[in-house]
Order: structure tokens, then sequence, then C-alpha cells
């Protein structure tokens, strides 16, 4: 083996580059001819003094015969000789039926049994190397391209690398979310995605993630009007109820130059980082209808007319919101415009009479929960009040801890007045009450608490207090409730294959089905043979009974990649 140099031009621009390929002398017949093994690409960048190491190195590992003398290599020329090996090893035609383009799983009817074939090989010799993960990718990749994404990154404009750049950054969020980093490092050292798309991530810039982030948001709207489309047609979709939220995600730089990254209330705890929110339209199904980027500090409440507006959803349709979004304002427009709503109510008491009828429901987790079905005082609106015993304890001993808390904070400044060194000016105590009730998660308010001062009045003697629970509240009535693109796109197969595998009775959540996929691993078995010569095989490992149950739940091939082998 050698590298060759050439120089080719661009068929489109006329413009003159260089390219490297990899190059194997080879006898076909009487005859002995040089044919490209490897196309390096034009950013190979490993200096020509090191060519030859690199192919007596590949030569190797392909061989599977240690040198006799072997020279020592560089980390980078030793990584360079992995990733080429096992290109040329994933470059052999599939041999097995299963490996359909479709990813689809055929009848056994029509699936047709490879004809045998026996190598004489030593079993000692066996290794087992470059293990990838595969089953998170072979199921979200069908689960896109059964939603026509590959073509709808097309019509946006998107080439080849680019669309192939996307759906890797996709399927690394439904398989290890992070970020472009941390997915162009999964991409490269982790999964076997690259196998099935065809697609050498190890020759990926990071850079290029990066562009299709922009690209995708670019064309944001198309994409997700298409995909929407799409989704609805698959299956059956009625756009009778549209769920609308927004939650928030920090970013831990400064974002001089994001204009909408600005400080709020973090929902993950982070108050101490810029945030941006993304806002969510979901259909009753709970798949993305429209999804849009706002500002950190953006109020809730004003933005539910702006998403609405451009859906055309139908008048009849009914809005489902949280707390945070359902106004007075926002209601009226929702009956103005002749939307129905479903919405948490902002009354401040619980309610829930005992004397009331009452309708037992059970939830997708089992668990019991009690209705009331009270009409408001107009007759214009139905409110559903719910009780959950499960709930409720899980709230009885919220309570019993915050209280348990301040009744300590109250303890420790009564024995303080005592101590001669200790604050007893009345103005600072009520000051400290005050700072001690912010800190009690609400349980100040069931408390009523007296000063007692001295003769002067400037310093208190004695503090006192008692409890007086505020009746309507978590304390009287526990267990009663009222209730950013790529990671968009994510979501939507994840949701595709969660539907589809409901229909076949799998109602695992997507936490249980990525535990079950990612065992699957792509592994390459290399042999030495009698004649001398190396065999290499590269396939998917079996698929045990709970992965074998979700792939044909989702119709696909149980073996991923299907089978490669190639013997030198």
């Amino acid at each position: 083996m050698f590298i060759r140099q050439t120089t080719t031009s661009n068929s489109a621009t006329g413009k003159a580059y260089i390219t490297y390929r990899l190059v194997a002398s080879e006898r076909v017949g009487k005859q002995v001819r040089q044919c490209t093994k490897l196309n390096l690409g034009r950013h190979f960048a490993l200096p020509k003094a090191d060519w030859p190491l690199l192919c007596r190195r590949l030569e190797t590992l392909l061989s599977g015969q240690p040198e006799l003398c072997p020279e020592p290599v560089s980390a980078t020329i030793e990584a360079l000789a992995q990733r080429y090996y096992a290109q040329l090893v994933v470059k052999t035609p599939a041999s097995t039926p299963e490996a359909d383009s479709d990813n689809s799983v055929k009848p056994d009817s029509c699936k047709q049994s490879p004809a045998p074939e026996f190598q004489e090989v030593d079993v000692t010799s066996l290794e087992l190397i470059r293990p990838r993960s595969v089953g998170v990718e072979h199921a979200g990749l069908m689960a896109l391209n059964r939603l026509g994404l590959p073509e709808i990154l097309a019509d946006a404009g998107l080439n080849g690398i680019q669309c192939s750049c996307a759906l890797g950054s996709i399927i690394g969020r439904l398989a290890a979310p992070g970020s472009e980093l941390a997915t162009w490092g999964w991409l490269r050292e982790q999964s076997a995605l690259g196998e099935l798309l065809d697609v050498d991530f190890e020759g990926v810039a990071l850079n290029q993630l990066y562009k299709v982030s922009d690209l995708l948001i670019r064309h944001q709207e198309q994409i997700e009007q298409q995909l929407f489309a799409r989704i609805s047609d698959l299956f059956h979709l009625t756009t009778t109820v549209t769920l609308y939220d927004l939650t928030n995600t920090y970013f831990e730089g400064e974002q001089a130059s994001n204009a909408k990254a600005a400080r709020g209330h973090s929902k993950e705890k982070r108050s101490d980082c810029v945030l941006v929110t993304l806002g969510l339209v979901l259909d009753g199904s709970g798949f993305v209808r429209r999804s849009r980027a706002f500002a950190g500090n953006v109020g809730e409440a004003a933005t539910l007319e702006g998403m609405l507006e451009v859906l055309n959803a139908p008048k009849n349709a009914t809005v489902i919101m949280d707390l945070g979004i359902a106004t007075e304002d926002n209601v009226a427009w929702l009956v103005a415009h002749g939307y129905r709503y479903l919405v948490v109510s902002r009354e401040r008491d619980r309610q829930f009479d005992e004397e009331h009828p009452v309708v037992e429901a059970i939830t997708a987790s089992e668990e019991v929960v009690r209705l009331q079905r009270v009409l408001s005082p107009d007759g214009a609106e139905v409110r559903l009040y719910c009780s959950s015993e499960k709930r409720a304890e899980k709230e009885r001993a919220m309570v019993e801890r915050f209280t348990a808390q301040f009744e300590q904070g109250l303890t420790a400044l009564a024995a303080g007045l005592s101590k001669p060194r200790c604050e007893k000016r009345t103005e600072k105590l009520w000051e400290r009450i005050g700072r001690l009730k912010e800190r009690s998660h609400g349980m100040g308010q069931h408390y009523t608490i007296t000063l007692t001062p001295d003769e002067s009045g400037a310093k208190a003697v004695a503090l006192t207090w008692e409890k007086t629970p505020v009746v309507g509240t978590l304390v009287t009535h526990p267990g009663v409730y009222g209730h950013l693109f790529i990671t968009v796109l994510a979501y939507q197969a994840i949701q595709a294959m969660r539907r589809q595998l409901k229909e076949q009775g799998i109602t695992t959540s997507w936490t249980g089905l990525r535990d079950i996929l990612s065992v699957q691993r792509r592994v390459t078995a290399t042999f030495q043979q009698r004649d001398g010569r190396t065999l290499h095989i590269r396939k998917a490992t079996v698929a045990e009974p709970k992965l074998l149950k979700i792939y044909e739940g989702l119709g696909i091939s149980t073996a991923p990649g299907g089978v490669k082998k190639m013997v030198c």
C-alpha cells in the first residue's frame, strides 16, 4: 500500500485542488493494477515523511500478523491507521439480505438464507475490536427516515454531508444528550451511526456541526411545517387539541452577542446564568407543531397569541395551558377567537368538598385520582378538582419537614432572648422573623407569632407562636391540585417511535427504550486462516429478547448494518 497525491478539479467551478488516496497494487489475471482502496480526502494533513509508516501500520492491522521488528509510531499515526482500517472493513458490501436500504424486516417467507461459507481458522487467534453502539442509532434513523426528514432537509437546501451531520446531531440527542461538542465526540468515538449513513464522522470537523445547527434554525419554519404535515399523514392526527408550554435552559458563558440571552427565573435552578426560553405548541398526541426561542426573561403570558395565530387551528380546538400562561387576558382572547380551553386554575385556595359526588380515575402510572366536576357560578366553565392520596402523602411529608425547619428557627430566636449578647431589639427581631418566613417554603403563613416587649417597648423579652393553618392550602388540602431546534426534532423522532410501539402494546418510556437499545454493538471479529490470510468480519451483536421485541414493533431489521467481510 502507498498514498498517492492527485490533482483534480471541481466539475462545477473548474477550480483545481489536491486530494489523497490510499492505493494498493493488485494482480488481476496476468496484470498488476493499482487500485484505490480508500479516498483520504482533501484535508489529509499527515506529513509526507510519515506516509510509509502509516501504510505499514495499516498493513499490519489488516494482516493480523505482528511485525518482527515493529517500528514505533506516534499516537496520530496509530489513530489514523485504526480509523482507515475500520473504513476498509466497513466499505465491504453487506452480505446479508437483512441489510436492506429501507431498514425493514422482511417476512420469513421472503427472507433468503445466504449460502453457507466455510473457512478454516485458528479459533485462538480470535480478536474482537472496535465496538460501537448501534441500537439507538438504528431505531432513531428509522424514525427520521419514516418521517421523511432527509427529504425535508434536502428541500431546505442542505447537501449530503450537511444532511448527515444534521441526522447525526439529532440522533446524538436521542442517545447521549449534550452539546455539539459532546455529540461530535460521541459520533467519532462511540457510535456506529457513521456506518449506517456511510459517513466518516472522524473526518467531520466540529465546526460542521455548528454550521448545520445554524442551517436548521434558518429553515426552522419550513422544516416544522413539512415535518408536522408528514406526521399528521402518518398517524392520522386531528388538530382538535393544542398544548402550549414554555421551558428554559441556561448558558454558562456571558453570551454578550446573544440578544435573547437574559436573566430570569431558571426552571433548572441556575439563577446564576443567563437563560433562553423555548416555547412549544404540541398537538394532543404530543407531537410538536411549532417551536420558538424567546428571551430568557420573557413573560409566559405574553407569548400565547403570537404562537397560536399562525397555526390555523380550527376554531373549536381545545387549547391546554399551565398556570403561568392562563391569565384572564389570555383566556378572554381564546374565548373571543372561538377556542375552547383547559387551564390550571389561578385560584389560590385548594377546594375539594367531600360532600360532593366523587369519581375515581386511574392514571397511566396506575395511581388512583379522585375527581369532582363543579360548574362555575356563571355556568360558563367546568371546574375539575382533583385529589391524589399518593400526592397527599408526599405533601404531608413536605409539610412536616418544612414545619420542623420553621419551628427550629423560631425556637432558636426565642432561646437567644435569654442570652446577654444576642439581638433583642424588636425591630431587628421582626426582620429576622421575616427572613425566616421567606425560607420556610410557605409554612410561615400558618403561624401567628407574638413578640412580648419590655417596659420600654424597644426590646423583646419573649417570643411565642401558635400554628393556625390557612384553609385551602397545601397544609389543609394535601394532594389536591388542579396542574430549545435539534432537541425538538429529536423529540419528534421519540414520539414517532413511541406512538408506533404503543400500537404494538409496548408502552415503555424513552429512558427504558434507550437502555434496551443501547446494549447492541457492532464489533469486528478477526481470525487467522490456515492459508496465512486474515479474515475480518464486522456485524452487530445478536438482539436479545427485549430488543428483538422493540425491533419487531418498529418493523426494522434486527441486524443493523448487515455483515461485512474482508480477507487480507
